[in-house]
């Protein structure tokens, strides 16, 4: 829930003018409510989304004259009724039913340090001591909520969207390199600290950044589920603690004041969440799909298996069908949308469905991350006797395209001497705490490709309409029993083995045993009409000319055969290229 901004400035007041139109560019996120609190060098600016403590009380940024914090937080402290409780125990007393509120107290009691360690839920915060003017800034195990940096004109200043800097101004707005070498090997994702842009970084989950008043900054990770450890003795055993796992995670993510509904695919994970809900007896629980007319003889919806699940369970379902005349129009507004850019076919759909689904509800929840966690893709079942440490494998059947092609594809000034996505996968691969090529890449998808794709691309198109989006299968706790899981366990039934298994008498056997499914938009798999002219305007000899980015001989290959160039895992390499100066053009040229 919610956007924030704020600035630490150094040697001069901090720049409010800007900050004001941080507030703006974040409005979308939280269309309920804005605030602003400065001194003589922070500010920080807020815009609400009310979930939870629906009143003023729960207005931010939140000051406590009593502990002299002030905090500025974007999420949901799932837990924050039990710590309440402990917190009240100890004598702290409570002015609001806020999560935020809890935060606070939370940070008094435990220290700057340790008090994240006893959250559970989604959180960017900024958090400022008034006595010491220092200022912790913090982000949630799985980084399911954005916080991103930029150094402008001798102050820090920080937003939770990338766009929202920009309107700050003062912004080094040249690409960076490296990060185009990630975004073109991995289908888009970019890792932290890094961003398409060289003048804006954004915190890494799980850390926590202090500014000391003199500037002087420290970051330290405080989290990785690799470093878990849980043992079970047999396979029930483990389909037992899962399952039970995953409805505490499940039950966590409808504490609200408002109604919780649930975004349905039809799919393994989402209807397994509703089964769950439906079994701690939900009464009229709200559940939307969203499906898309077929194109080049892909189909794009998905509605046999929703409807299946819906029926089951009796929910209030609704079925968005999106006529093909929408498409265009919502390809420009989900990339307006996007933080950074982001290739996934997914985003339009999300975007699209958000929107009808925030006329109805303002949280649900999503299957997001239970194919990163349970071992769900294609690439993983290769890495069983992969040689090594895998991480050769892992790059054949991951990877977009090899160095070579990065640099064949790109302008001079942006070719590299070395491949740094390589490097990544490699010093992934090699650290210590897990044991296997698969569960090596369990970890690397988890704790980077995850956050950097699908769990940024649900916050950015669920937050631009003012809809919170939770994550049961990103439960930190159940992510940590997944990473002990053995992997054989994860591999079996074609992947996803044990989800599989525990879903048994609880859901359809037919959506168990469906073939794996994309949330599918097949305009923007097969280029073609009103959607393929928009690329080649966008790609036209001018516009590579004028961005410098791409090699113009190769972005002509691609538009001489639109839809024959693939990318390892059967990505469209032009749409790839266009989905880039799509973004550019609309963050920073504004068209």
């Amino acid at each position: 829930m919610c956007g924030l901004g704020g600035e630490v400035a150094l040697a001069r007041p901090p720049d409010l003018e800007a900050l004001g139109r941080v507030g703006e560019a974040l409005a979308r996120r939280g269309p309920d409510g804005a605030g602003a609190w400065h001194d003589s060098r922070i500010a920080l600016v807020h815009r609400r989304l009310k979930i939870i403590d629906l009143s003023a009380r729960g207005d931010q940024p939140m000051v406590d004259p009593e502990l002299g914090l002030v905090i500025a937080f974007n999420g949901c402290i799932y837990n924050h009724h039990e710590l309440r409780t402990e917190l009240a125990r100890a004598g702290y007393s409570f002015h609001s039913s806020s999560d935020t509120e809890v935060i606070l107290k939370a940070f008094d009691h435990w220290g700057p340090q340790r008090f994240v360690e006893h959250l559970i839920g989604m959180f960017a915060f900024a958090i400022v001591e008034q006595a010491t003017g220092r200022v912790v800034l913090g982000r949630d195990r799985l980084g399911i909520k954005p916080l991103y940096l930029a150094d402008v004109d001798g102050a820090l200043r920080f937003a939770s969207t990338l766009p929202a800097l920009l309107a700050g101004g003062g912004i080094d707005t040249e690409i960076d390199a490296v990060a185009l070498h990630h975004y073109l090997s991995f289908h888009s994702v970019v890792p932290a600290p890094l961003t398409i842009l060289r003048g804006v970084r954004k915190l890494a989950p799980a850390s926590l950044l202090t500014i000391e008043p003199s500037g002087a900054r420290s970051e330290r990770s405080y989290w990785s589920a690799a470093s878990q450890t849980a043992a079970c003795a047999t396979p029930e055993e483990w389909e037992e603690r899962t399952l039970a796992a995953l409805r505490t995670a499940v039950q966590r993510r409808m504490v609200a004041d408002v109604p919780v509904g649930v975004l349905l695919s039809g799919g393994l994970d989402s209807s397994l969440i509703v089964a769950l809900l439906a079994g701690e007896g939900q009464p009229g629980l709200a559940t939307f799909s969203i499906g898309f007319a077929d194109a080049g003889g892909r189909r794009g919806e998905e509605f046999h298996y929703s409807d299946l699940v819906a029926a089951e369970f009796a929910t209030a379902h609704e079925r968005i069908e999106v006529d093909s005349t929408r498409l265009l129009p919502a390809i420009g507004a989900a990339i307006a949308a996007m933080s950074e850019p982001m290739i996934s076919h997914d985003c339009v759909a999300f975007h699209l469905l958000s929107e009808q689904v925030s006329h109805h509800i303002k949280v649900v929840q999503s299957g997001q991350g239970a194919d990163e966690v349970f071992a769900g893709y294609s690439w993983y079942p290769p890495l069983a006797n992969a040689p090594g440490s895998g991480a050769d494998r892992y790059i054949a059947e991951f990877v977009d395209r090899p160095d070579s092609e990065c640099a064949a594809m790109v302008a001079p000034r942006l070719r590299l001497a070395t491949d740094p996505s390589r490097e990544l996968v490699e010093r992934h691969f090699a650290g210590a705490g897990a044991h296997s090529p698969v569960q090596r890449a369990l970890r690397l998808d988890s704790e980077v490709m995850l956050v950097e794709d699908p769990v940024k691309r649900l916050d950015n198109m669920s937050m631009d309409w003012g809809l919170e989006a939770r994550t049961p299968f990103l439960d930190h706790e159940l992510v940590e029993l997944a990473a002990a899981c053995p992997a054989e366990l994860k591999l079996a039934e074609g992947g996803k083995g044990i989800l599989r298994r525990i879903s048994r008498g609880l859901i359809p056997d037919a959506v168990i045993d469906r073939p794996k499914g994309y949330f599918p938009v097949p305009a923007l798999s097969h280029l073609a009409g009103d959607v393929l002219e928009l690329v080649r305007d966008a790609l036209s000899p001018a516009r590579i000319e004028r961005r410098g980015v791409f090699d113009r001989g190769y972005v002509d290959m691609l538009l001489a055969a639109p839809n024959e160039h693939r990318t390892t895992l059967d990505g469209s390499k032009l749409w790839q290229v266009a989905l880039l100066e799509l973004w550019l053009s609309r963050h920073l040229d504004g068209e």
